[in-house]
């Protein structure tokens, strides 16, 4: 879907939160697109896609929080930055009951401080801001359209509301180039957070160990693939650069299946010939019971569609996940 006439070559892209699991896969996409990609660190992560693939060699990084105002706006400013695409969140729903307030920080005042260094530039760029299917909240009807209201009742889902009314905030007050998406539960090898379904399923199964699920099982949720993700990303930015009336608007993503929790796990344990025994919990608590976007308008205005399904895209997920822990193990023998 992506422009055969260059739009990336030599373009000058800014991704915050690089080093997390979509984060990482966009640039991967913007690098092989001959984009000049910029990125935001704030820690390390030795394990991430990023740094495993060496592409962090290969990026321009600079180091730093994305609630730091100042150095955003130098890093607009001298790197002549034209697309932005805002990736950084805390994105655990469990840290954010926990603990609200970074959670808050990161995501609504980090928002709210790239937004503002992006109006005040000479000339600013085009932004895409990832919010969350969680902006949402919980609601009567299904799947949620992009005329849905935004409720957030908890922390993080309060905290995705709120980044998605300021970044459309700041295009209709003061016409900044700005989109938002509306993605479900991003998967994909890279994920390094095993307290979520896919990865700590096959870190489980690879280990001998039994899966856990903390919820009872029976929650709906959209799962989407973290390369259809980096994908729909670089798709949106292209459609906004041509089509003036894509600007200013929210798009959902997502392959529009509903599954459950404990499917997803058993399609995992099938692909790995695993056996069907769970360790269902049920102590899951401030998180929505039945979640699922429509993608209509996505394929409406955009023409976008996901290329993967769902069994395939888990298939490549195994596959990373076994390669990443063949060569933890080995590397742990070497310097043993």
């Amino acid at each position: 879907m992506s422009q055969p006439d260059g739009f990336w070559r030599d373009r000058r892209v800014f991704v915050t939160g690089c080093t997390g699991l979509v984060g990482a896969w966009t640039v991967r996409a913007l690098m092989e697109r001959g984009a000049h990609v910029v990125g935001l660190v704030r820690d390390g992560v030795p394990g991430s896609e990023l740094a495993r693939s060496g592409l962090l060699q290969q990026i321009d990084v600079v180091h730093g929080c994305v609630e730091d105002h100042s150095l955003l706006e130098r890093i607009l400013g001298e790197y002549e930055i034209q697309t932005v695409l805002h990736l950084a969140a805390q994105t655990i729903v469990g840290i954010a009951n926990r603990g609200p307030l970074s959670t808050f920080e990161t995501n609504i005042k980090g928002t709210w401080c790239l937004l503002e260094a992006a109006r005040r530039c000479g000339r600013p760029p085009q932004v895409i801001v990832a919010s969350s299917d969680k902006a949402y909240g919980e609601q009567p009807t299904l799947p949620y359209t992009e005329d849905s209201p935004l409720q957030g009742r908890h922390p993080y889902d309060a905290s995705k509301s709120c980044t998605d009314i300021l970044a459309l905030t700041y295009h209709h007050t003061y016409r900044l180039p700005a989109c938002v998406t509306r993605c479900g539960n991003f998967y994909g090898g890279g994920d390094l957070n095993w307290n979520r379904i896919v990865p700590g399923t096959i870190r489980s199964v690879l280990r001998g160990q039994r899966p856990v699920i903390r919820s009872d099982g029976s929650f709906v949720r959209d799962y989407f693939y973290v390369k259809d993700g980096a994908a729909a990303y670089l798709h949106l930015a292209e459609c906004m650069a041509r089509e003036p009336e894509v600007v200013g608007e929210a798009f959902n993503f997502s392959n529009e299946l509903q599954v459950t929790v404990l499917d997803l796990a058993r399609r995992i344990l099938r692909l790995m010939g695993a056996p069907a025994d769970l360790e269902v919990r049920g102590e899951a608590s401030n998180e929505i019971k039945h979640q699922y976007l429509s993608a209509a308008k996505a394929r409406r205005m955009l023409g976008w569609s996901p290329r993967y399904d769902l069994d395939e895209a888990l298939a490549e997920t195994v596959e990373w996940y076994r390669g990443y822990f063949a060569e933890t193990c080995a590397a742990a023998r070497q310097a043993a």
